[in-house]
């Protein structure tokens, strides 16, 4: 059975910015313009494995030569209780603080349109990350000394083809960095004999591809976009801290990061309104971590999704707005690893965009995420801590520029 179900990794990829036609007349002609539909994949506290910037690809049907550069702050709290049961005297029982660690994200872009049917995009995002820590003493605590980080920045060049106004095509390649550490402590881990255990995984870097499809009626803002990421195979160079060995130990992790589909679209309601919404799955299952000289899994993630939908509205010619809602799923059951004490979760964005003029705007908005009730368990089987009532506030900030 894998030592770990899951690493804790409030999503933040930086600001999701959907489109929003100025929807007018009976012709429903327009020039695009984006809002803050906010975090509905970025900044956000919670999503699919180690989902952050949920890999969006949007800035590619923008009209228009433009650049983007985004940031986004994420603040989880994530507090727990110890079990009443737990087997150790002074420990059953007593609180957790939180050990969700806040965190800044950002993204870049550019894309440029070579004729009216092909066009260019070069994105830098990071598409993984977690931030998770238990700050009380391994000595004195069921998990004290537990944490996980996870870092990864990507590179990513794409071309999109129109074939005609409704039918076109996009793809291309992915150069994703992956490091880590994980360290397992605390009372919890001692009959496994994992107490004081520690993996520092260097970076390493790997190409994957990008391919996707998209159908439009540019009438009435419809666009359905559908895109496949490829996993990517890293080998991280490993140094190995096991109890009871005097010496670290040094090799090398075969990791996956996942392959997932986005399922982006977007209509018209009204004048000046626009329905969107995204789904992603990653397929997670596919995404171990065994150290070579620990023997077992650190992880065990699963296969997820995440949803989201919104309304845009253009109010006049220098403010556009946005409100959007969305959940991941949960796990199979409650029981899930000490590095990602939360089960699923809901949240409710708002955002605001505002052109500075014809050249230059600025969006930013506030999501608030509810993180789904659990119980931590190493190994998937020995309930340690209950998790309740948790929840993280992100903050994201958008400049855009067209040229």
């Amino acid at each position: 059975m894998p030592l770990e179900k899951g690493l804790y990794h409030p999503k933040a990829h930086p600001l999701d910015i959907h489109s929003v036609r100025h929807l007018g007349g009976n012709n429903m002609k327009t020039r695009l313009m984006t809002v803050a539909a906010l975090l509905a994949s970025t900044a956000s506290a919670h999503a699919v494995g180690l989902d952050r910037s949920g890999q969006n690809i949007g800035i590619l049907f923008e009209e228009g030569n433009r650049a983007q550069l985004s940031f986004a702050y994420t603040d989880p709290t994530v507090e727990g209780t110890t079990q009443s049961t737990f087997p150790v005297p002074g420990i059953a029982g007593s609180p957790i603080a939180n050990v969700g660690d806040s965190y800044l994200t950002w993204s870049g872009a550019i894309k440029y349109d070579f004729n009216d049917r092909l066009s260019f995009a070069f994105i830098i995002d990071e598409p993984y990350g977690a931030d998770t820590f238990y700050t009380e003493s391994p000595a004195a605590s069921a998990l004290g000394g537990t944490g996980a980080t996870v870092d990864s920045i990507a590179y990513t060049a794409l071309a999109r083809y129109k074939f005609n106004d409704n039918w076109s095509v996009h793809g291309g390649l992915r150069y994703q960095e992956v490091s880590a550490n994980v360290s397992l402590g605390g009372f919890a881990f001692a009959p496994a004999g994992a107490n004081g255990f520690n993996a520092a995984f260097a970076s390493d870097g790997a190409f994957g591809y990008v391919v996707g499809a998209a159908y439009e009626i540019p009438a009435i803002a419809l666009r359905v976009a559908l895109t496949y990421n490829s996993k990517t195979s890293h080998d991280l160079p490993t140094v190995e801290t096991i109890p009871g060995v005097p010496v670290q130990l040094s090799s090398v992790t075969e990791v996956d990061t996942p392959e997932s589909l986005n399922l982006d679209f977007q209509t018209g309601i009204a004048q000046n309104t626009l329905l969107f919404g995204t789904l992603r799955y990653a397929r997670y299952s596919d995404t171990e971590v065994i150290p070579e000289n620990f023997g077992r899994s650190l992880t065990d993630l699963e296969d997820g999704y995440d949803f989201s939908i919104g309304i845009g509205r253009r109010f006049n010619e220098k403010w556009s707005g946005s409100v959007s809602v969305g959940f991941t799923t949960e796990g199979d059951d409650d029981l899930v690893s000490p590095l990602a004490p939360n089960n699923g979760s809901q949240f409710i964005a708002v955002g605001a965009k505002y052109d500075v003029n014809e050249d230059f705007a600025i969006a930013g908005g506030v999501r608030y995420t509810f993180l789904g009730d659990a119980i931590a368990a190493p190994g998937g089987s020995t309930p340690v801590a209950d998790f309740e009532s948790n929840d993280a506030i992100s903050l994201g900030l958008r400049f855009e520029y067209k040229f």
